[in-house]
């Protein structure tokens, strides 16, 4: 199992620590560095700070959305940014929700895993250099009766391939990224509840003819260091309140369905009404302490090597930290505990 580094979002006054996180990363030989976006900074603008900055370290977007960009011009940016950081580049991709996908992008967000799976079709075959021709169902390249004609990518990436993973959380989605992609990007990954979701990842690779060998389960893990791991998880549930109340509506939570499938529905409900009514201190609260600590690394550098060995006995093959604190020398001395606690648990 790998070591990476997920930093978020930036723009929230986090920027220097952020790139101080990103290149002790770097220093410390963790696999990959990526990062988020929504409806603030952007995933690419990020990337190519972090990688001009860096030298051995992968950068990758977790995620960039589909319905912000065309998925020529996210080879377009694929590309670029692979060739710019001399073949580091990772290529993460999804959906987003509903309301960021229809109230931001003005895109409809009907048919979801159809439009994916033509979305990664197209950018593919973009990165191949073929000629662009595409006739689907959400995507037909050239348009017809018109003056287009199919090109080809001017740009040569360092690689032949850039890995493509797929953000995924409901069981139909899992089992598309199985199918298409080259790893998973997971969220509230618990080893206490990894059989059924790994189980759709692995139908998805045996639709394809492939086995789990070469693929990479990705989570991203909240990491607090500390001697009380009670109080360490008080710094987590912000960010559980976040997604599981707030992201996305009443009606369509992917991640508070995806916490009910865990076994925490009634809990989930109750975080979800008191975020939307905007208690947010309420709904912090209401997130169960065993929910966080099966989903995040917490303690002191023994404990979170435990978790860390759970971790990949479960099918992890990178472990991205996400590190929940304010000052980055505490972030960093965070990381070279995981560092530490990767090698105390056998299994780096």
């Amino acid at each position: 199992m790998r070591l990476g580094l997920n930093l978020g979002y930036w723009g929230a006054g986090n920027d220097a620590d952020n790139l101080e996180l990103a290149k002790e990363a770097d220093r410390l030989g963790y696999s990959v560095v990526w990062a988020a976006e929504a409806y603030g900074s952007d995933a690419p603008t990020v990337l190519s700070w972090v990688a001009a900055q860096t030298e051995r370290v992968d950068v990758g977007s977790a995620v960039m959305q589909i319905p912000a960009r065309t998925p020529a011009m996210t080879a377009m940016t694929a590309a670029t940014l692979d060739t710019l950081s001399g073949g580091r580049f990772r290529l993460g991709l999804g959906v987003s929700g509903p309301q960021v996908s229809e109230g931001w992008h003005g895109v409809r967000f009907d048919k979801p895993l159809g439009r994916t799976r033509e979305y990664v079709d197209v950018v593919r075959a973009a990165l191949r250099r073929e000629r662009l021709t595409y006739d689907g169902e959400h995507y037909t390249l050239p348009l017809p009766d018109g003056p287009g004609k199919a090109v080809k990518l001017t740009v040569h990436p360092v690689r032949e391939e850039i890995p493509v993973y797929l953000a995924a959380v409901g069981p139909k989605n899992l089992e598309l990224a199985g199918e298409i992609g080259d790893g998973w990007l997971a969220i509230f990954f618990s080893p206490e509840h990894f059989a059924e979701p790994l189980a759709q990842v692995r139908a998805g690779r045996e639709k394809a003819g492939k086995t789990l060998e070469g693929f990479d389960v990705v989570p991203t893990v909240p990491l607090v260091i500390g001697d009380d791991w009670k109080a360490c998880a008080d710094n987590v549930r912000a960010y559980c309140a976040l997604y599981i109340g707030g992201m996305g509506s009443r009606k369509k939570n992917f991640y508070k369905e995806l916490a009910t499938r865990m076994g925490y529905g009634a809990a989930a409900q109750e975080i979800q009404e008191k975020f939307l009514a905007k208690d947010y201190l309420g709904a912090a609260a209401a997130v169960p302490l065993e929910f966080i600590d099966q989903t995040s690394l917490l303690g002191p550098a023994e404990r979170v090597a435990d978790r860390m060995q759970a971790m990949a006995e479960a099918g992890v093959t990178t472990l991205s930290v996400s590190v929940m604190l304010q000052d980055h020398e505490q972030g960093k001395a965070a990381l070279r505990t995981a560092v530490d606690a990767l090698e105390k648990s056998g299994v780096a």
